[in-house]
Protein backbone atom coordinates (compact mmCIF):
# COMPACT_ATOMS: atom_id res chain seq x y z
CA UNK A 1 0.00 0.00 0.00
CA UNK A 2 3.00 2.59 0.98
CA UNK A 3 4.56 1.51 -2.46
CA UNK A 4 1.23 2.52 -4.37
CA UNK A 5 1.09 6.08 -2.14
CA UNK A 6 4.70 6.89 -2.72
CA UNK A 7 4.12 5.74 -6.97
CA UNK A 8 1.37 7.50 -6.86
CA UNK A 9 2.74 11.07 -5.08
CA UNK A 10 5.86 10.49 -7.44
CA UNK A 11 3.93 10.50 -10.77
CA UNK A 12 1.47 13.85 -9.31
CA UNK A 13 4.41 15.51 -8.96
CA UNK A 14 6.02 14.89 -12.27
CA UNK A 15 2.29 16.12 -14.12
CA UNK A 16 2.55 19.38 -11.63
CA UNK A 17 5.80 20.39 -12.35
CA UNK A 18 5.72 20.31 -16.27
CA UNK A 19 5.23 22.78 -18.51
CA UNK A 20 2.57 23.98 -20.42
CA UNK A 21 2.52 24.03 -23.33
CA UNK A 22 1.41 27.23 -25.28
CA UNK A 23 0.03 26.44 -29.00
CA UNK A 24 -1.06 30.46 -29.07
CA UNK A 25 0.60 33.81 -29.01
CA UNK A 26 -1.43 36.59 -25.90
CA UNK A 27 -2.15 39.80 -26.64
CA UNK A 28 0.73 40.91 -24.59
CA UNK A 29 3.07 39.01 -26.04
CA UNK A 30 1.93 40.19 -29.63
CA UNK A 31 2.17 43.92 -28.30
CA UNK A 32 5.35 43.42 -27.06
CA UNK A 33 7.81 45.80 -28.84
CA UNK A 34 11.67 44.96 -29.73
CA UNK A 35 14.19 46.71 -31.12
CA UNK A 36 15.24 46.45 -34.49
CA UNK A 37 18.93 46.11 -36.27
CA UNK A 38 18.25 49.78 -37.48
CA UNK A 39 16.80 50.77 -33.68
CA UNK A 40 13.09 51.04 -34.64
CA UNK A 41 10.38 50.05 -32.10
CA UNK A 42 8.55 46.98 -33.58
CA UNK A 43 5.65 45.03 -31.85
CA UNK A 44 5.80 41.15 -32.06
CA UNK A 45 2.86 40.74 -34.18
CA UNK A 46 3.87 43.53 -36.73
CA UNK A 47 6.96 41.15 -36.85
CA UNK A 48 5.02 38.45 -37.32
CA UNK A 49 2.64 39.89 -39.86
CA UNK A 50 5.74 40.53 -42.33
CA UNK A 51 6.28 36.84 -42.55
CA UNK A 52 2.38 35.74 -42.69
CA UNK A 53 2.19 32.80 -44.37
CA UNK A 54 5.85 31.25 -44.04
CA UNK A 55 7.03 28.83 -40.94
CA UNK A 56 9.06 30.84 -38.53
CA UNK A 57 11.83 29.50 -37.00
CA UNK A 58 12.46 31.66 -33.63
CA UNK A 59 15.68 31.36 -31.70
CA UNK A 60 15.89 33.16 -28.64
CA UNK A 61 19.60 33.39 -28.02
CA UNK A 62 22.31 35.77 -26.36
CA UNK A 63 25.74 36.46 -27.54
CA UNK A 64 26.92 35.87 -23.91
CA UNK A 65 25.22 31.98 -24.10
CA UNK A 66 27.49 29.72 -24.68
CA UNK A 67 25.03 26.59 -25.98
CA UNK A 68 24.23 29.54 -28.29
CA UNK A 69 27.08 30.26 -29.86
CA UNK A 70 28.04 26.79 -29.67
CA UNK A 71 24.78 25.62 -31.82
CA UNK A 72 25.27 28.29 -34.59
CA UNK A 73 26.59 25.02 -36.81
CA UNK A 74 23.81 23.21 -35.92
CA UNK A 75 21.70 26.03 -36.75
CA UNK A 76 23.20 27.31 -40.21
CA UNK A 77 22.71 23.27 -41.20
CA UNK A 78 19.15 23.76 -40.59
CA UNK A 79 18.68 27.19 -42.85
CA UNK A 80 20.69 24.90 -45.41
CA UNK A 81 18.38 22.18 -45.37
CA UNK A 82 15.37 24.57 -44.69
CA UNK A 83 15.96 27.64 -46.95
CA UNK A 84 12.04 28.52 -47.17
CA UNK A 85 11.40 28.94 -43.42
CA UNK A 86 11.68 32.16 -42.26
CA UNK A 87 14.46 32.81 -39.48
CA UNK A 88 13.88 35.16 -36.78
CA UNK A 89 16.48 36.22 -33.67
CA UNK A 90 15.66 37.22 -30.95
CA UNK A 91 18.37 38.42 -28.25
CA UNK A 92 18.10 38.41 -24.75
CA UNK A 93 21.45 40.30 -24.56
CA UNK A 94 22.14 42.84 -22.07
CA UNK A 95 22.95 45.44 -24.14
CA UNK A 96 22.40 46.60 -28.06
CA UNK A 97 25.94 47.10 -29.10
CA UNK A 98 26.78 42.94 -27.66
CA UNK A 99 24.26 42.03 -29.66
CA UNK A 100 24.96 43.89 -33.05
CA UNK A 101 28.82 42.38 -32.92
CA UNK A 102 27.58 38.90 -32.12
CA UNK A 103 25.71 38.64 -35.24
CA UNK A 104 28.68 40.43 -36.96
CA UNK A 105 31.21 37.73 -35.97
CA UNK A 106 29.51 34.74 -36.18
CA UNK A 107 28.00 35.92 -39.63
CA UNK A 108 24.43 34.94 -38.36
CA UNK A 109 21.56 34.99 -41.41
CA UNK A 110 18.23 35.89 -40.75
CA UNK A 111 15.88 38.68 -39.04
CA UNK A 112 16.86 39.80 -35.96
CA UNK A 113 15.40 42.01 -33.23
CA UNK A 114 16.83 43.13 -29.57
CA UNK A 115 13.99 42.02 -26.79
CA UNK A 116 14.56 45.13 -24.31
CA UNK A 117 13.18 42.91 -21.13
CA UNK A 118 15.48 39.48 -22.41
CA UNK A 119 13.90 36.16 -21.21
CA UNK A 120 11.74 38.39 -18.53
CA UNK A 121 9.36 40.16 -21.09
CA UNK A 122 6.25 38.74 -22.29
CA UNK A 123 7.21 35.83 -24.04
CA UNK A 124 9.80 34.53 -21.54
CA UNK A 125 7.06 34.51 -19.28
CA UNK A 126 4.28 32.94 -21.62
CA UNK A 127 6.21 30.34 -22.78
CA UNK A 128 8.45 29.88 -19.15
CA UNK A 129 12.04 30.33 -20.87
CA UNK A 130 14.09 28.40 -18.66
CA UNK A 131 16.85 27.99 -20.73
CA UNK A 132 18.37 29.32 -23.99
CA UNK A 133 18.67 29.16 -26.52
CA UNK A 134 15.12 27.91 -27.12
CA UNK A 135 13.94 27.25 -30.60
CA UNK A 136 10.10 27.47 -31.17
CA UNK A 137 8.43 27.08 -34.85
CA UNK A 138 5.57 29.28 -35.73
CA UNK A 139 3.51 28.14 -38.55
CA UNK A 140 1.68 29.97 -41.53
CA UNK A 141 -1.42 30.77 -39.48
CA UNK A 142 0.61 31.96 -36.33
CA UNK A 143 0.07 28.81 -33.89
CA UNK A 144 3.14 27.73 -32.23
CA UNK A 145 3.97 24.31 -34.00
CA UNK A 146 6.96 23.53 -31.56
CA UNK A 147 6.71 24.43 -27.79
CA UNK A 148 10.51 24.04 -26.83
CA UNK A 149 13.48 22.74 -28.62
CA UNK A 150 17.19 23.60 -26.98
CA UNK A 151 19.52 22.01 -29.53
CA UNK A 152 19.34 23.42 -33.28
CA UNK A 153 19.67 19.86 -34.70
CA UNK A 154 16.94 18.72 -32.26
CA UNK A 155 15.10 15.98 -34.78
CA UNK A 156 11.55 17.70 -33.97
CA UNK A 157 12.83 20.83 -35.20
CA UNK A 158 13.03 19.05 -38.72
CA UNK A 159 10.31 16.68 -37.96
CA UNK A 160 8.01 19.95 -37.70
CA UNK A 161 9.59 22.13 -40.37
CA UNK A 162 8.26 18.79 -42.58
Amino acid sequence: MKRIIYITCICLCFISCSKDIKTQLSEEVLNEAYISLKGNSVPFKDILSEHKGKQIVIDVWASWCRDCIVGLPELKTLQSDKPDAVYLFLSADRDTDAWKRAIKKHEIQGTHYFMPKGTKGHLGKLIDIDWIPRYMIVDSDGRIELFEAIEADDPIIKKTLN
